[in-house]
């Protein structure tokens, strides 16, 4: 399939991606992401290694794009880590520690 990210035409396959991307470690997700094999790779990352292009010279939704049309799944957002909420017994000790420190 060609596609056009940064301005430069490439001819990108499924087969492709997946040889490139093949021994490489996905850097910390934190933005838009992309599932290449049972990996989730962030989209700069993937466009980095594709195009061997610098990832300030291309946006994020260039490779979304172009992965999407290849048959990738790509994510919006990472997957929240679920936040642990004190319990009331534990804000209750917090608070009566705090007490006994200014006592």
């Amino acid at each position: 399939m060609r596609c056009v990210i940064a301005r430069y035409p490439f001819d990108l396959t499924k087969d492709g991606v997946l040889a490139s991307m093949k021994g490489i470690t996905p850097e910390l997700v934190t933005g838009e992401s992309v599932t290449i094999g049972r990996r989730r790779y962030p989209v700069k990352q993937v466009g980095q290694v594709i195009t061997r292009q610098d990832p300030r010279d291309f946006t994020a939704g260039e490779v979304v794009r172009a992965m999407t049309r290849l048959g990738f799944t790509c994510h919006a957002h990472p997957e929240a880590a679920p936040v642990r909420a004190a319990t009331p017994l534990q804000t209750a000790s917090a608070l009566l520690g705090a007490a006994s420190l200014d006592a």
